[in-house]
């Protein structure tokens, strides 16, 4: 089975069941954050935040918002503190959005946070 190249920033569809305990799960569109340079060689693992439509006050700034745009057809939020690796198994192929450079640095300025 030929395992595709995906795009960093891309929004794709994941398959993020079986989840445990807290953990976000369920068909969902996520944020690839993994390096193109890594994407390209076709890794079998993909570092990834999922997206949800919906924010809780208590993480709102661990939370990015996105707005509808190409297939992503609700506003989302990324949300940071689920970032993990998952298959590249996992993803659908259909890119649904691109986000952009800005966008990207945003998020990855908050996982650094996270982890300082």
């Amino acid at each position: 089975m030929e395992i595709n190249t995906f795009i960093r920033g891309g929004v794709y569809l994941a398959k993020l069941n079986p989840s445990k305990y807290d953990e976000i799960g369920k068909l969902r569109p996520v944020v690839i954050l993994t390096s193109q340079i890594l994407l390209d060689n076709k890794p079998p693992f993909i570092f990834i935040c999922p997206l949800s439509s919906q924010s809780q006050d208590a993480y709102k700034h661990l939370h990015f918002k996105i707005s509808a745009r190409d297939k992503l057809q609700k506003s989302s939020y990324v949300l940071i503190e689920h970032f993990k690796s998952i298959s590249s198994q996992r993803l659908h192929d259909t890119c649904l959005s691109v986000l952009t450079n800005d966008e990207l640095k945003q998020i990855t300025n908050t996982l650094v946070f996270m982890i300082n």
